[in-house]
């Protein structure tokens, strides 16, 4: 059985020709990426390295990544999104491996090939989060790093991230998320310590709503990203 909800894929694979537009309802996707970028960067140094963005959807990440020199594969099982990120590299110039395939399948095919996997804003879509991290330390060499982001399960994860960016502000789709599949960064990290791997960083991700940025820092109470390595 794949681990992928169609609801959700068809939710995205109906927005995929907007995946670009800095405007549209990717709007949060292009604003929060220079931070997550750096903060990779910053730990791992991408020039060089194999790379591969699980949850790639229309290749925002990927692209980054390649930019900074990386060998980049960017997975999804939304055709349409993938579509959207192969035309985007006739106008970028960018190199990216684009594949339509399951992290677990991938993860047969292509064990411990990858120096970082990159997974984010993913996990609160898929029936299975354990299933996606199992496949992601599948795919990471021995010594190499893992990232993960999600969001936080509390109250304030529903007001902000629910109420507040669908409902309030109107940052995102109404419908975009399920408050019962967020986890909390201690489900998380139990989640990456049963497959083996060892967390190093939690970045937690706020929105100032006075200048209307991203900023990343202490505040895991709703969106957060963690940094892993797998031993060896």
């Amino acid at each position: 059985m794949t681990n992928a909800d169609q609801a959700e894929l068809d939710k995205f694979s109906a927005l995929a020709h907007r995946w670009w537009d800095p405007e549209s309802e990717f709007k949060p996707l292009h604003d929060i990426n220079p931070l997550r970028l750096e903060w990779i960067d910053s730990l791992v140094g991408l020039a060089g390295k194999q790379v591969i963005d699980v949850g790639c959807g229309g290749g925002i990440l990927a692209e980054s990544m390649s930019d900074k020199g990386a060998q980049v594969t960017g997975i999804d099982l939304s055709d349409k999104a993938l579509k959207v990120a192969r035309l985007h590299l006739l106008e970028s110039g960018k190199e990216v491996e684009y594949l339509s395939i399951a992290a677990e399948a991938i993860a047969e095919q292509r064990p411990e090939s990858f120096d970082v996997v990159t997974c984010m804003e993913m996990l609160e879509h898929v029936p299975e989060p354990a299933s996606t991290i199992a496949a992601c330390a599948r795919l990471c060499k021995p010594g190499g790093w893992l990232f993960f982001s999600t969001i936080n399960r509390n109250p304030k994860s529903y007001l902000f991230a629910i109420v507040g960016a669908e409902y309030i502000l109107k940052l995102l789709p109404k419908g975009t998320h399920d408050w019962a599949r967020f986890l909390k960064p201690a489900e998380l990290s139990r989640l990456t310590r049963q497959v083996g791997l060892d967390m190093v960083e939690i970045k937690g991700m706020s929105y100032n709503l006075l200048n209307k940025t991203y900023t990343l820092g202490q505040d895991t109470d709703v969106n957060y990203l963690i940094a892993c390595r797998k031993p060896g």
